[in-house]
């Protein structure tokens, strides 16, 4: 007569049912928190599961269809809370590119002016002597420093 091993397969049953679980439930949170759309068939490729199975386990499909409905609700791709940027943090970065973007319009205007003066001080020069013009302009131009001063 054979020996009774039901509870042995019985036991087995249930740890692979439980590890099966554990790998869907954990691969539902990495989706969730990289803000990446929670569907069955994400759920079913992240955890190795099949998607018939994840249909059949009633809280995880509950799961999956709650987070699903959260981001179609949501307008853009839903953001982990620890990954948003505070109002603090935004109003932060908008003032320093304010700043950054008045420093660059003043060196712009400033470069402006000094181009104007060079283009000036070169026709001053090749219209009062045009003999000597093209080496005084030439002397004139490695005198000449744009930049900041």
């Amino acid at each position: 007569m054979r020996a009774d091993n039901t509870a042995a397969i019985i036991a087995a049953a249930q740890r692979r049912h439980e590890l099966t679980r554990a790998k869907a439930i954990r691969a539902l949170r990495e989706l969730d928190h990289a803000g990446a759309p929670a569907t069955f068939e994400a759920v079913a490729r992240a955890a190795g599961v099949s998607r018939s199975w994840l249909y059949a386990q009633p809280s995880i499909r509950a799961e999956i269809e709650r987070l699903r409905h959260r981001t179609q609700r949501a307008p853009s791709p839903a953001i982990p809370a620890g990954q948003r940027a505070s109002d603090t943090s935004l109003l932060s970065r908008l003032q320093a590119a304010l700043e950054h973007n008045r420093k660059l319009t003043e060196d712009n205007q400033r470069l402006r002016r000094q181009l104007a003066q060079a283009l000036g001080d070169q026709r001053a020069t090749a219209h009062s002597n045009p003999a000597t013009a093209a080496s005084r302009t030439t002397a004139r131009r490695a005198s000449i420093t744009i930049g900041p001063h």
